[in-house]
């Protein structure tokens, strides 16, 4: 792990799964680590797509099927399955085959905090904005 040059820092490190965020003294949640920039980049790329978002929302219940998921929300099933495989790569579903169905369903449900906080966070910001 790189070492944070910035000598006041936080009490102490925060701890999300294995990894460690130092965050500047009262500016929590400001610095990441340059290793995460991947990681995170690559779970943001996975959320940028509104059909996405729609479709986590809906295996976020539990086991779902294609099928149920293709009617809920009114697209093409090739679409869905499109969709559901970036999830799946992604490491956002998991997906049980159960004879001739496939399952998929969240795998964390912190997921949906990150989206409703992204959500909260692009209110706001589109709410002050003057032009577009």
């Amino acid at each position: 792990m790189k070492k944070i040059a910035k000598a006041n820092l936080a009490s102490g490190p925060e701890t999300i799964g294995k990894s460690e965020i130092r965050y500047p003294a009262g500016q929590k949640g400001a610095m990441l680590l340059d290793e995460h920039f991947q990681q995170v980049a690559f779970l943001a790329k996975s959320l940028s797509d509104e059909n996405r978002l729609r479709i986590l929302l809906r295996v976020s219940n539990g086991k779902k099927p294609v099928s149920a998921i293709v009617e809920e929300m009114g697209l093409s099933q090739p679409l869905v399955s499109h969709h559901l495989k970036e999830l799946k790569r992604s490491l956002l579903v998991t997906v049980e085959r159960n004879g001739p169905f496939i399952y998929y369903e969240l795998v964390d449900p912190r997921i949906l905090d990150v989206v409703q906080t992204l959500s909260v966070v692009a209110t706001d910001l589109l709410a002050a904005r003057k032009t577009f």
